[in-house]
């Protein structure tokens, strides 16, 4: 299965469609899907600090309303990432794995729908102002793929006190 493939701009920190030769490009891997479910805004849980007190909880409209199966509610999917939550951050150690926490639980439900046996994350600092996330898929055949980003980490990120 293809999905249209998306071109992440680690400068505007977004992505877009890709083009081919004028067409929609198509992506036959998995790094749409990847892109997709680290760079989404999750909807922020109940007891997470938001970064403006009082502000939004971001996220898919469709994940503010529990899901249920038979009228029972159930830990469902959610879309995307709270990796949103980190903008305003000191780049720290802590804050680090917390970064590696929240891509590694965008990317459960590789797992959880047998696409992957396991995934991989890594969070860096490559450079003043940047998030490295590299991740690692092992597929269930056993071959694994690799995609690696730096996101632009948000200015107020780089000030101390």
């Amino acid at each position: 299965m293809t999905d249209l493939a998306s071109l992440y701009n680690a400068d505007l920190i977004a992505a877009d469609l890709n083009l081919a030769g004028g067409l929609l490009a198509e992506d036959g891997g998995l790094e749409t899907a990847v892109i997709i479910s680290l760079f989404t805004d999750r909807r922020a849980r109940p007891d997470d600090e938001l970064p403006d007190a009082g502000g939004s909880k971001r996220g898919w409209w469709g994940d503010m309303v529990p899901a249920t199966v038979g009228g029972e509610p159930v830990d469902d999917d959610r879309i995307g990432s709270r990796l949103w939550l980190l903008g305003r951050e000191k780049q720290m150690p802590v804050v680090l794995v917390r970064a590696k926490e929240y891509a590694t639980e965008a990317l459960q439900w590789l797992i959880e729908d047998g696409i992957a046996a396991r995934v991989e994350v890594e969070t860096s600092v490559p450079r003043t102002g940047v998030l490295g996330i590299a991740v690692t898929i092992h597929r269930p055949e056993g071959d694994a793929i690799s995609f690696r980003y730096d996101n632009a980490w948000s200015q107020q990120a780089q000030r101390t006190p």
